[in-house]
């Protein structure tokens, strides 16, 4: 890319995005062409193929997407492949129509198998079946993999995929319907902290901030209780999902902003496949680890109870890394640090 390229991040008011724009901007960049939803649905064929004609794009960032955790990827299963693979089908072909110099698409560690070998190569794709409660969304993301490796196959596109671990950061999403299980735990323990503590005051403010399903800090302290009890929040405990014993990989997203901006300056799109990439910190942990360290930064003194009725997802699922590493790029955010920053800007 060079300085003056215009570029296109789709999805630049999310986690990924908006990290990736921020990396962009401390290296100069300046020339961005950038649509929230509401000006352009990227669900809407014409839409996308009228702005990709009129702004021309010379660079590409797919980082749109319909995200969410086990609770929401088990919920709207036809919602997550039917989005997922109209926004990248659309952006992908209409990059090709309007000859982008080079497209990134970024997917998801959850596009190997449930019981891949671990740590995962990029190799173990389609090599075993995906694990049942995020089938559609993983089906979409390698859907997305192979339209790029097509492309470039039969047009000569310049299309690359990375595939991140599991992250987290600023512009995280804390809906605790929705939301991934690093962003649920702190604001689960956060919201604990505070019922502990009796802070009313503060309990209404998170609220107001993040309502869950629609309950926000103007409702009663009744209604607030109950919403927060649905949700394994109450004055002596919190309840997570499982047995606490997957182990799970995570990576501050800036990590991966970095590691984004650095394979589109260096890398191109091979001849031979898997194309795509592993993007991840190349260490992981058990949920039970995680909870206790985010029990101990957020300061939560009560208890965790795990609800073994609810399904643990996939057992682990920890990325190989060697191939980024071998390209130049290695993590610089370790997660105890980068937890401690995201929960201090997240209470303050």
């Amino acid at each position: 890319m060079e300085i003056n390229s215009n570029i296109y991040i789709a999805g630049h008011r999310g986690m990924v995005g908006s990290a990736i724009l921020r990396n962009l901007q401390k290296k100069g960049f300046a020339n961005f062409v950038l649509r929230t939803h509401k000006e352009l649905d990227l669900t809407d064929q014409n839409a996308v193929n009228d702005f990709f004609r009129i702004e021309k794009p010379d660079y590409v960032f797919l980082a749109a997407a319909k995200v969410g955790g086990i609770v929401a990827n088990n919920t709207y299963k036809g919602q997550f492949i039917y989005e997922n693979l109209m926004i990248q089908n659309n952006i992908i072909h209409a990059a090709h129509e309007n000859e982008v110099k080079k497209l990134m698409f970024l997917g998801s560690s959850c596009i190997y198998p449930r019981m891949a070998e671990q740590p995962i190569r990029e190799e173990a794709l389609l090599t075993g079946l995906l694990e049942p409660t995020n089938e559609p969304y993983a089906l979409a993301k390698i859907a997305g993999i192979k339209m790029c490796e097509a492309y470039h196959s039969q047009y000569g596109d310049n299309y690359i995929s990375v595939m991140p671990t599991n992250l987290y950061g600023p512009n995280d999403n804390y809906d605790l319907e929705k939301s991934h299980v690093l962003p649920a735990l702190i604001r689960k323990m956060h919201l604990g902290k505070l019922l502990l503590a009796n802070d009313w005051n503060q309990i209404r403010n998170d609220l107001n901030r993040f309502p869950i399903e629609g309950v926000s800090g103007n409702h009663s302290e009744k209604e607030i209780t109950d919403i927060l009890n649905k949700y394994g929040i109450n004055h002596k405990h919190i309840t997570l999902w499982g047995t606490g014993s997957p182990l799970r990989e995570f990576l501050h997203v800036d990590d991966m902003a970095a590691a984004c901006v650095y394979l589109m300056q260096t890398y191109d799109a091979p001849e031979c496949t898997p194309s795509h990439i592993n993007i991840g910190s190349g260490s992981d942990l058990p949920i039970k680890d995680l909870a206790e360290l985010v029990k101990s930064i957020v300061n939560y003194q009560g208890q965790i109870v795990w609800d073994s009725t609810k399904p643990d997802g996939t057992p682990r699922k920890l990325m190989d890394n060697s191939k980024l590493k071998s390209l130049g790029f290695i993590p610089q955010i370790s997660l105890e640090q980068g937890i401690r920053e995201v929960y201090n800007s997240y209470y303050r």
